[in-house]
């Protein structure tokens, strides 16, 4: 019995699952074009995972902990096997982590792994929020047949550059996720963020604000060393902007966002893009922040109703655009 389990399947008003009896196979290697190999761990149940459907989620704060539990468990319990990759230079995975810059060519230098694999089913579902939802937008469009469907949320297509508004500078989100990603892998990391919260704060008072990091973390952050360098139409910032990508994205589209989330500007932006140019997307918005459970909940239906074509015949949902107030 895994007590964690029933409680998010209330939490996240999820459907009874297949099984609760699943298992992990850790640290697979995934290699890259440029030598680099990523760590990778394949959760399924652990009778018939072969040739189901697969929900890759790419991320940068480890493998374990809230990915984990909140996102890899409940989809391997309700006909999944999922892939859940540490990106580039984090958790293990080799190479550098520079935020954002490595997403497109690895994401699909992974899904061309992914495809090979003798386990991989049906299809593949590309699933996260936040940074998770970024690096879906940074492959869709050139995504092989495989992937199905993209379910972001809390995202968009050119992601800092939402915190590089022309209306003002949003200061607390690069510079505590900056602090976050800087410090998440030493040790009792996420005990220090809990503790360490007011002093987050009151280091953003700092001023010259470009010393704001070091008071933190003993040394500047270069994520936001660059976010206070390159203005949102700096050449800086192109390799990393994925938003006139969205055009092109063939496969159907499930993104859900947040009122009161910061990335919910550019989310409707890609929606309309999406819309425009005739392609297959559906919109959830709800009365959320970008942490709030009812995203998850609302990604995690979506993946379970939506996400692949046998599953989107029995959904309820049939509308392309679905706005809860």
């Amino acid at each position: 019995m895994n007590p964690t389990s029933h409680i998010l399947q209330r939490l996240l008003r999820l459907p009874a699952p297949r099984t609760r009896d699943v298992t992990v196979e850790r640290d697979l290697l995934v290699g890259m074009r440029d030598g680099a190999v990523l760590l990778a761990d394949r959760w399924r149940p652990r009778s018939g995972g072969d040739g189901l459907p697969t929900a890759l989620l790419r991320s940068p704060y480890g493998r374990n902990g809230m990915i984990a539990v909140q996102l890899a468990r409940p989809l391997a319990e309700r006909g999944y096997q999922v892939v859940v990759q540490s990106t580039r230079g984090t958790f293990g995975s080799g190479g550098e982590f520079d935020p954002l810059r490595r997403e497109r060519e690895d994401g699909l230098d992974t899904l061309e792994w992914l495809v090979e694999q003798p386990w991989c089913g049906e299809g593949i579902v590309l699933f996260g929020g936040s940074y998770l939802g970024f690096v879906q937008w940074a492959v869709a469009d050139a995504a092989p047949p495989q992937v199905k469907a993209i379910i972001p949320s809390v995202s968009e297509s050119a992601f800092t550059l939402e915190q590089l508004r022309t209306d003002g500078f949003s200061l607390e989100a690069p510079f505590g996720w900056g602090v976050q990603v800087a410090g998440q892998e030493h040790p009792r990391s996420r005990l220090g963020q809990l503790l360490g919260a007011g002093k987050v704060r009151r280091a953003m008072e700092t001023l010259p604000l470009n010393q704001a990091d070091a008071t933190v973390l003993g040394h500047p952050s270069a994520y936001f060393q660059n976010v206070l360098d390159h203005d949102a139409d700096a050449a800086f910032w192109q390799p990393v902007d994925h938003s006139h990508r969205v055009k092109d994205i063939t496969m159907p589209v499930s993104t859900v966002g947040g009122w009161y989330d910061i990335f919910l500007p550019g989310q409707l932006r890609d929606f309309q893009a999406l819309q425009k140019n005739g392609r297959r997307a559906r919109l959830t918005v709800g009365p959320w922040s970008h942490i709030s459970m009812g995203v998850g909940a609302a990604a995690a239906e979506e993946a379970l109703a939506f996400a692949l074509p046998s599953r989107r015949a029995r959904s309820r949902r049939s509308g392309p655009l679905y706005v809860c107030m």
